[in-house]
């Protein structure tokens, strides 16, 4: 596995800030620390990169005379162990420039002497010191090595040095560290999990998309897994129409003009894919929203028919590195259920509360309860003091007033604005960023949108910007694994195996079938040469949620004896009755067969 770019560049800023003011943090960065003396102590020609405290742990990078071995990681373990047992303190000591570099020079580290001539001029240098081993820190330690709870190292992995693909591939090893065994065990735990409920591992076993090199970063989605798309299409479809959406369709192509306008050019085209076509120079679009205005400025506009609300399903290109891809998590070719609402300002508070009532409506049927942090003005930032004041209280005041519960990200907003993110919850407590809502009176400006006002002047309208799912196929990802491949009825992508007893029961299995298509259920026969019991196990492999035996009783009573994925089952249901509780068990987007109640009929 390579590690590189976002990754990375997220992280080296806070790789020697790590651990201020929370103990967690400073523990985990006090392991890295360890881990590093440990690495030295058996490869002491080691050259050290970053070491910073991350979510559930830490990591190291190093550059190192050969590649690491399971069982090199358990010698570095060892060694840590025998350091936490020493109880070493970690000192922290003040350094000039000239002098850091010149010891980081001696000592031929020429990652540590580059970020030390990266650090602003001024700034405070100093080294931590536990035991024998000292290591270019800002700190945010504990005191002693004695205090380091219960760890474990995981894994190992490529990483280039500050994400740069031109530079040195070092050796990245992951850790783990908690304050108690019970935390590390629960954690570890989640790990196996996870492992388990691996998308792309499901996604193959079940037969719902898959990744090829000839289009890398790319889902290939079978017939299966377009099922599930096209119910997550339809549902968000849905959501959009009641709510007064009309949906639009834009171009995937667009020449750099439109980019150059919207200031992506010169901000994102790094993450474009750029195509030079003799005359012109144009973009594939990583984003809806510039194009959406075009449609806007087709035409005059009056104040009486704002709100305009659109929703474009177009596809997205994002020209992403190779070392941040990850399944359907990351991809380079996405589909959002995107939405751009184009309103006066005194209707910005009416579509906040749309916005985040229409998160929650999409979020029920999977049972996610959405929480939010609300993202405040940054240090750079278009605008006064007063507008931020007032953008910021008005999402506050919208968060308050729907009982979302949400937290601060202090500077977290976008430079023109602050913002709501979404978050949910999966099976396994981890956190996913999903929908962002941002209220724009930048791009409005930067295109020079209007509307007649009611006094007859114009004034400039205000987009809102969300998606909910974000994309298709990071949606699908996580659900896949919030599921673990066992969907519930209204999204998985056979809905009904039928199990015909003996060949004499195919023709009546497939009566059934297409009494069950023609209302609108996805169904299909078994009609393997097989024995029944394997033909029902291995529906309950592919998580099926229901499985219908058809013999001669059920021929001739025209009924069905269902079997659930949770193990209830029931015999002789008129096949009329069956198809009408499915129905309208699809039609409301439950969560059934996860809370079926012992309600065995269907």
């Amino acid at each position: 596995m390579t590690i590189d770019a976002d990754e990375i560049s997220q992280d080296a800023e806070a790789a020697l800030a790590s651990g201020t003011g929370d103990r967690l943090a400073a523990m985990r960065h006090s392991a890295a620390h360890m881990m590093a003396a440990a690495v030295v102590e058996l490869f002491p020609e080691a050259r050290l990169g970053i070491g910073p405290a991350i979510k559930d742990g830490f990591y190291y990078d190093f550059d190192l005379p050969r590649p690491l071995t399971p069982a090199d990681l358990e010698q570095i373990e060892a060694k840590m162990r025998e350091q936490q047992a020493a109880d070493l303190r970690f000192e922290g000591k003040e350094s000039s420039r000239e002098d850091a570099i010149a010891r980081l020079e001696r000592e031929n580290q020429p990652f540590k002497v580059e970020i030390v001539n990266d650090l602003p001029a001024g700034e405070t240098i100093t080294f931590y010191r536990h035991g024998s081993f000292e290591d270019l820190c800002r700190g945010g330690h504990v005191e002693s090595t004695s205090e380091l709870g219960a760890f474990k190292l995981l894994t190992t992995a490529g990483a280039y040095w500050r994400g740069d693909e031109t530079r040195p591939m070092l050796q990245r090893i992951y850790g783990t560290a908690w304050d108690t065994q019970e935390e590390l065990d629960q954690h570890l735990w989640r790990l196996e999990e996870a492992k388990k409920r691996d998308h792309r591992k499901l996604g193959r076993e079940l037969d719902l998309f898959t990744f090829h090199p000839e289009s890398p970063a790319a889902p290939f989605l079978h017939p299966r897994g377009m099922a599930i798309w096209r119910a997550l299409e339809e549902w968000s479809r849905q959501v959009r129409r009641e709510a007064g959406f009309h949906e639009v369709r834009t171009p995937s192509l667009v020449r750099k003009e439109l980019w150059e306008t919207s200031g992506h050019w010169g901000n994102y085209q790094d993450n474009m894919f750029v195509l030079d076509d003799y005359d012109h120079v144009s973009g594939l679009k990583p984003m809806n929203c510039p194009e959406e205005i075009l449609i806007y400025k087709t035409r005059s506009h009056s104040y009486r028919e704002l709100p305009m609300r659109f929703a474009d399903y177009s596809t997205l290109f994002r020209k992403e590195r190779t070392g941040v891809l990850a399944g359907m998590f990351r991809v380079r070719q996405l589909t959002q259920d995107d939405s751009h609402v184009f309103c006066r300002d005194d209707q910005v508070d009416d579509e906040i509360r749309l916005a985040l009532s229409l998160v929650r409506k999409q979020y029920a049927p999977f049972g996610f309860e959405p929480r939010a942090k609300l993202a405040t003005r940054p240090e750079k930032r278009l605008g006064s003091d007063e507008f931020w004041e007032r953008a910021e209280g008005r999402l506050r005041e919208r968060l308050e007033e729907d009982g979302m519960s949400f937290t601060l990200d202090e500077g977290g907003g976008a430079f023109y604005a602050p913002k709501i993110d979404i978050f949910i919850e999966d099976a396994l407590g981890r956190e996913w960023q999903m929908a962002t809502i941002q209220a724009d009176y930048q791009l409005p400006q930067r295109f020079d949108l209007e509307y007649r006002a009611a006094d007859g002047g114009f004034e400039r309208p205000v987009v809102i910007h969300y998606a909910i799912y974000g994309s298709f196929e990071r949606f699908i990802g996580i659900i896949t694994e919030h599921y673990t491949g066992a969907f519930p009825l209204w999204l998985a992508p056979v809905q009904v195996m039928i199990v015909p007893i003996a060949d004499r029961h195919l023709e009546y299995a497939e009566t059934v079938r297409a009494a069950l298509a023609d209302a609108g259920l996805r169904a299909e026969v078994d009609e393997r040469s097989e024995r029944m019991q394997l033909k029902l196990r291995d529906a309950q492999e592919q998580k099926i949620p229901v499985m219908v035996v058809v013999g001669d009783r059920d021929a001739e009573a025209n009924a069905v004896s269902p079997r659930l994925r949770s193990g209830a089952s029931s015999q002789g249901v008129p096949i009329a009755e069956f198809i009408d509780d499915l129905r309208a068990r699809v039609e409301s987007r439950e969560l059934w067969p996860f809370d079926d109640g012992g309600d065995t009929k269907a």
